[in-house]
């Protein structure tokens, strides 16, 4: 084989292995609408691709904004959380005044929701008031600015549900933490808990359980007024409450079976 030939086939060779972009005559609006159906068919990775060519093709219209929004949505759907977060971050750090703002402020209340809380409302027997609540506050955050920047938006209703929830989650930790100090004998800090369960939330089902923690502490401490006070509020509270009665539940048991 002569070196002419040689030196061909590499070129050749090195020719062949240059990626080739498919999208390269494709109008923006055909890559969106392909875009979505790789979403949607779950190639999730090809997705993000494809909005990422229509960021750079579509600089500057309402389309790249759309791309920027629908990339964190499919980053959120494939369970990857920081990269959802930091497109939203992204975006509104570009578009302070977009019409899609409530959107990117909702989902970004989602991801951290879903990934602290789980499945809306799906509690089983799983004690979700032990997890970390860092993404719980978070999302909480970018819900209340949903309902308090956009209160008519359609996606104000589900914004406030999702916080009534998570601030049950809220209390059910700081009577977790509360119960975990009792059961070792840190009463002072498990006094320290409850009140801050009381001055944060109101009409959350774990507060029962708070007082029920309070007036057992005071009375481990020898606190007999104060004990007295925590028992009446309890009962003015939660008249038919089982902690009051014979037999009551024991302070170790976890909130799920309490309800």
């Amino acid at each position: 084989m002569s070196l002419y030939t040689l030196g061909s086939l590499l070129a050749l060779s090195g020719c062949s292995s240059t990626p080739v972009d498919e999208t390269a005559g494709w109008s923006p609006n055909k890559i969106y609408s392909e875009a979505i159906d790789e979403r949607d068919a779950g190639h999730f990775e090809k997705a993000v691709t494809l909005y990422e060519k229509l960021e750079g093709r579509a600089a500057g219209t309402p389309l790249a904004q759309q791309a920027q929004l629908d990339k964190a949505y499919t980053h959120y759907k494939a369970g990857e959380q920081a990269q959802a977060l930091a497109a939203l971050d992204r975006f509104l750090r570009l578009h302070p005044a977009s019409p899609a703002l409530d959107y990117a402020l909702y989902l970004k209340g989602l991801v951290n929701f879903n990934d602290n809380l789980g499945l809306f409302g799906a509690l089983a027997r799983q004690d979700l008031s032990e997890r970390d609540q860092k993404a719980a506050k978070a999302s909480f955050e970018s819900l209340r600015e949903v309902v308090t920047r956009f209160p008519d938006s359609r996606y104000a209703p589900d914004a406030r549900a999702r916080m009534t929830y998570i601030v049950k989650s809220l209390a059910q930790y700081e009577v977790h933490v509360a119960r975990y100090y009792y059961n070792r004998g840190a009463y002072v800090a498990a006094i320290n808990r409850v009140q801050s369960a009381l001055t944060d939330y109101t009409d959350a089902p774990a507060l029962e359980e708070a007082l029920f923690i309070l007036v057992r502490s005071y009375d481990a401490l020898g606190m007999t007024q104060l004990r007295d006070d925590a028992r009446r509020v309890m009962q003015t509270n939660y008249p038919q409450s089982a902690y009051l009665g014979q037999g009551g539940k024991s302070v170790s048991d976890p909130w799920w079976k309490l309800w």
